[in-house]
């Protein structure tokens, strides 16, 4: 019977028909970590147990779905975020390190402050108000995104992690949720992704993730900004807060779209490679 570095070694090999090295072992080491029930130290540990036929059954038809491209995530069902563990499908973006950064961000400069209003336009798995309400203990959330698939996986991760959130189904582009008064917070990580911008992205992006939370018109990019920030003026309480992920293509222009509507304290904040992923502002 084969050890767990053998099947890790064979796995990681196939897996390397379409992903680079370092990133075949790793996506190997997660899948049996995950398969095992086992920490990534005790994967380590035990290398050289042998390794069950009862695993070794699933492992052809989880590698098979791999070598599709389709992400590691939706082939474990499950995401990391901000210390989390989320259900992720198909009908929701695989949460982003960017993003976690802008949740930290926002924990920052919210920390100390109860019974926040916030609002999340295009939550998704529901990762941003599920960390949020752990981090901002008593915050009134209200999460709102156009499709039902997500806002039914973000209901059952809010579910897991007991944080009560309010969620909408909502075309904010021609739809205003319901809110229970002027808010503290209003975030968002709406779709950023030019359409021309196809070409260059990678298959298990492209091909697996939902489109309706990429992309936007090549002739409009600041299509979902220009509305939500211009609704946040209406929603937001003076000094409330906005805070946005953004293409890093137009952080500029977004800042001025922020400035031109009447914003004060536009920022524009680079994550940890450098590149202009975050926006603040106050109304």
């Amino acid at each position: 019977m084969p050890t767990l570095r053998q099947i890790t070694s064979d796995l990681s090999t196939a897996l390397q028909a379409i992903y680079p090295p370092a990133e075949a072992d790793s996506m190997a080491g997660l899948l049996l970590e995950h398969v095992l029930g086992l920490s990534p130290l005790q994967r380590r540990m035990n290398a050289n147990e042998p390794v069950s036929e009862q695993v070794l059954e699933h492992l052809p038809q989880l590698q098979a779905r791999l070598l599709t491209h389709e992400p590691l995530q939706y082939v474990l069902g499950t995401a990391h975020f901000a210390g989390l563990e989320l259900e992720v499908t198909p009908a929701t973006l695989i949460p982003r390190p960017e993003t976690e950064e802008l949740v930290a961000m926002i924990l920052r400069e919210q920390q100390g402050r109860s019974g926040l209003r916030i609002l999340d336009i295009g939550t998704g798995s529901g990762c941003i108000p599920i960390a949020l309400g752990l981090g901002l203990s008593g915050s009134c959330l209200t999460a709102v995104d156009i499709s039902t698939e997500a806002l039914a996986v973000a209901r059952r991760n809010a579910v897991t992690y007991a944080v009560p959130i309010h969620f909408q189904q909502v075309d904010i582009l021609t739809a205003e949720p319901h809110l229970p008064a002027p808010l503290d917070v209003l975030v968002s990580n709406p779709p950023y992704v030019l359409e021309e911008e196809r070409l260059q992205m990678r298959p298990n992006v492209l091909q697996f993730e939902p489109a309706t939370a990429l992309f936007v018109p090549n002739h409009d990019p600041l299509l979902f900004y220009r509305r939500i920030a211009a609704l946040g003026q209406q929603w937001l309480r003076e000094g409330g807060a906005l805070y946005f992920e953004i293409n890093e293509q137009y952080a500029v222009a977004t800042a001025d779209m922020l400035r031109q509507l009447g914003y004060t304290q536009v920022e524009v904040h680079a994550d940890i490679f450098g590149k202009d992923r975050m926006a603040r502002a106050t109304r």
